[in-house]
């Protein structure tokens, strides 16, 4: 101690207390030597003047703290005193791994008890929102469990979302529902070749309705089911209403779905109907509905899942993203003034999604004996009877051109392709 206080090149330490026969002195530091102050000393201060006591527990800026706080469970008593606990070995093991959790090479075999609690972490920390990372675990996460991630999808009116988030999108396997109304997708995106993916096989139910689709559109959707026997070869509803792009060609494609329970062409640009009609009910037994089916009011079909929270975030941090920013407030209002209105304030609206439109201009097909399909309303069960009597004498007459046809040579057999087939097939 002598020598600290003797030497003259050191930082001022502030005052030094000493206590000496029971008594506390405080010892000054001069450039003459040392001496005792025989002063009645001041007040000890253990924090100096201004000084504030703040509990960081989640302030995810300060990551030292973070850390020292994240192991514990910090709860109040009746009497308002903080106490604390340590965590359980499985949280703290499941909150690294969650953190990390695009690092994992595979979860299959892994219980899915644990993965869903796993996921769930996950989520909360919000990695499946990041770029590049977020892809990687959750194909992580599709690969191990299929339709436990999500069953069923609905992204209606979101193409913001399938845009900014098609690779993800893609990642989902074993989907028996997919809802992509009003998205405006096209004949040549890339979501709609994806569909006819083996790993979208289990679709069961499809909504495309008002997406700009046209004969060739539904031509490449149907190519691996009518040549390879493959694809959407389990789909059992498809709503195509809203494309007038879609002929009574683009009609004929959709033959090859043999499973095919309910149909809803309205709104395209078939031209004869009744031929239509008769071509879908001596094809694939489907009947002409006189009123509107339950099946096509988009109630059947939600985002269900593991992953039903994610899509909301997806949602919430794309809207974020195309905000207008306050510079765009003086436009705004000056549109409003001379009457005009942003796409923002007056979206496009599907077609024919009015429910109170005519009955008679809606083109919805059933099958009248499918046990997945429910005819129409109870009210009308005396005209589909009297549709399902009439219908009876074709399946004799379907019976007699298929024993004429049989008599006809092997060759015809064969299923016959055009140059246009071919092409589309080589693209696979």
């Amino acid at each position: 101690m002598s020598y600290y206080l003797s030497s003259e090149n050191h930082l001022d330490p502030g005052p030094i207390y000493v206590r000496e026969n029971g008594q506390l002195h405080m010892v000054n530091l001069a450039l003459d030597g040392v001496r005792s102050s025989l002063q009645k000393p001041r007040p000890f201060r253990l924090f100096p003047k201004g000084f504030s006591v703040e509990l960081c527990m989640n302030r995810e800026d300060d990551t030292a703290r973070k850390e020292k706080t994240d192991h514990f469970i910090f709860t109040y008593t009746r009497e308002g005193n903080l106490r604390y606990s340590a965590k359980s070995l499985f949280s703290l093991v499941l909150g690294f791994i969650s953190d990390n959790v695009d690092h994992i090479d595979s979860l299959i075999g892994f219980p899915e008890q644990i993965a869903e609690k796993l996921f769930s972490a996950a989520e909360a920390r919000q990695k499946f929102t990041e770029p590049g990372a977020g892809l990687r675990a959750l194909q992580k996460f599709t690969e191990a469990y299929g339709s436990l991630v999500l069953c069923s999808l609905c992204l209606r009116n979101r193409y913001l979302v399938i845009s900014e988030k098609l690779e993800e999108i893609k990642s989902f396997r074993e989907l028996t529902c997919l809802d992509l109304s009003c998205c405006k997708l096209g004949d040549e995106h890339e979501l709609l070749e994806h569909l006819t993916n083996e790993a979208l096989s289990s679709v069961t139910q499809l909504h495309l309705k008002d997406n700009c689709l046209s004969d060739a559109g539904v031509r490449k959707m149907t190519a691996p089911v009518r040549v390879m026997k493959r694809g959407l070869e389990n789909l059992t509803l498809l709503d195509l209403s809203c494309n007038p792009e879609i002929t009574d060609a683009g009609i004929g494609y959709l033959f090859s779905f043999r499973k095919l329970n309910c149909l809803d062409i309205s709104g395209t640009g078939l031209k004869d109907i009744k031929t239509v009609k008769h071509k879908l009910q001596t094809h694939i037994g489907l009947v002409h509905s006189k009123v509107p089916l339950k099946e096509f009011d988009h109630s059947n079909c939600k985002t269900e899942g593991w992953a039903d929270q994610i899509v909301l975030q997806w949602e919430r941090v794309t809207a974020e993203a195309v905000k207008p920013r306050e510079t765009s407030e003086p436009r705004t209002t000056a549109q409003r003034f001379y009457g005009k209105r942003s796409r923002a304030e007056a979206p496009l609206k599907c077609p024919l999604a009015d429910p109170h439109m005519n009955s008679s201009e809606k083109l919805q097909f059933y099958k009248e004996k499918a046990p997945d399909c429910h005819g129409p309303v109870l009210k009308h069960e005396a005209i589909s009877s009297q549709e399902s009597k009439k219908s009876k004498k074709r399946p004799f007459e379907e019976s007699e051109t298929e024993q004429n046809n049989s008599s006809q040579p092997s060759k015809q057999k064969y299923v016959c392709l055009a140059v246009d087939d071919w092409d589309l097939l080589n693209s696979y």
